[in-house]
């Protein structure tokens, strides 16, 4: 066993740049002699969480399914706030739960698991599902699916925290997307070589396979050597709701760290825009699905591990770069109204636009994962990350709504430049926020 251990140590070494493995920081011993072995768990698990996420992508994939069942198309336009609040609103309600677990991570396999369990319901629905009812039961089962990935959000980054030490965590979360991005790149190659409208078995298959990601997950995360923790201070849901408030008033650090959290919404809010402008181009053809995560694939391989180290140098200047460059692929995806016809007339401009801002998203959601892991200390990381997702579930849905009004009375590329005002004052915000690496 000797052997594969010291590859291992070398191999870890070589992907985050240390030159002594067992060099820690704010893990405790036992965690810290088990490094190595579970930077590569936590690496394999999020790749299939990352390969599920995208193969079952409320952003693409479900809207294709509804369309192929025959549900009202309203319903599309639901996909996105409950895949999103759905997973953030609960998290302060667990918070206080979690905290009485010695060990997180049989609540991230059970939020995997129930993961797995919803993606295989919903291929089952793309074989029998039809018209409405169908419709309905994908909504139902994806807010299942919400609710669990909540579950594991949370308590994924609280065994980080306690498994892998500062300035190493955004170097292993860009290196996992690297890798998701890669086996994601070949997924939507196979689906380019299709040329017609996607049917019931093809969505079937890809979201099987996202089941299998899930379960993949929740089989990693049971292996990790997690030592037990403090169980101590562990709160019910109104009592984590009291210390929240407490915490927004108290802390200005944490308060600040969330209206530019706010703000950079825009990043995630900009998306399915930008892919539905390229959609109205290509209709609802499987090469165009194909296309969009063969593109969002490459963007998330090349652009995570980048984003990665630069968050463990300072992920306060990642989410400020963040928000100038989510104003720019705004702007730029605006401006393609303007071009040529013969420029526009297939899904490709709106494809390289949507892989630049997949990119930039990347980057978002890398810096304010590693600030707020980095900001919060070892007692009250689990309660600073279950606040700071309820806050934004809650404002993803007002601004959910707000962003749907806008678009349906301005059209979607007047809405993209209101979008970039918002991602501008992003960066404003992020400028003034204190180091925590």
């Amino acid at each position: 066993m000797a052997a594969p251990e010291i590859s291992q140590s070398r191999l870890y070494e070589w992907l985050t740049g240390d030159e002594d493995s067992r060099m820690c920081r704010d893990i405790p011993d036992e965690a810290c002699q088990e490094q190595p072995r579970s930077f590569f768990l936590h690496l394999v698990a999020s790749l299939g969480n990352k390969l599920a996420d995208e193969l079952a992508s409320a952003r693409l994939v479900l809207p294709w399914l509804l369309g192929v069942i025959g549900a009202p198309l309203w319903m599309v336009g639901l996909l996105v706030p409950i895949r999103e609040s759905g997973a953030l609103l609960p998290q302060l309600f667990v918070a206080g739960f979690i905290r009485h677990q010695p060990q997180r991570k049989w609540v991230w396999v059970a939020g995997g698991v129930l993961q797995a369990l919803a993606a295989a319901a919903l291929a089952l629905l793309a074989l029998v599902g039809h018209g409405g009812l169908g419709g309905g039961l994908v909504l139902a089962v994806l807010v299942a699916l919400s609710l669990a990935r909540g579950l594991s959000s949370i308590a994924t980054k609280d065994v980080m925290g306690k498994t892998i030490a500062k300035q190493r965590r955004g170097t292993l979360m860009g290196w996992s997307g690297s890798v998701a991005g890669a086996v994601t790149l070949a997924a939507g190659g196979v689906l380019m070589l299709f040329d017609d409208r996607p049917g019931e078995l093809a969505l079937a298959v890809l979201l099987a396979i996202a089941a299998l990601g899930w379960a993949f997950n929740a089989l990693c995360a049971a292996r990790i050597a997690e030592t037990p923790g403090a169980v101590e201070g562990g709160e019910n849901a109104w009592e984590s709701v009291r210390t929240g408030l407490r915490l927004m008033r108290d802390d200005a650090a944490f308060r600040d760290f969330n209206v530019t959290r706010a703000l950079l919404l825009s990043s995630a809010l900009a998306l399915p825009y930008v892919a539905l402008l390229g959609q109205q181009q290509d209709g609802d053809a499987l090469g165009g699905l194909g296309v969009l995560i063969v593109v969002s694939g490459v963007a998330g391989m090349l652009a995570s591990p980048v984003w990665g180290k630069r968050a463990d140098a300072s992920s306060r200047r990642v989410m400020r770069d963040g928000g100038l460059t989510t104003a720019a692929c705004c702007l730029l995806g605006a401006a393609i109204a303007w071009w040529p016809v013969a420029w526009t007339a297939t899904i490709w401009p709106y494809a390289l636009v949507y892989g630049l801002l997949v990119v930039v998203h990347a980057g978002v959601r890398l810096g304010r994962k590693t600030y707020i892991v980095d900001l919060a200390g070892a007692d009250n990381r689990a309660l600073y990350v279950a606040l700071s997702n309820t806050i934004t579930g809650v404002l993803m849905l007002l601004m959910g709504a707000v962003v749907g009004g806008l678009a349906q009375w301005l059209g979607a590329s007047a809405l993209l430049v209101i979008l970039a005002a918002t991602a501008l004052a992003a960066a404003a915000r992020a400028r003034h926020l204190p180091e925590v690496e």
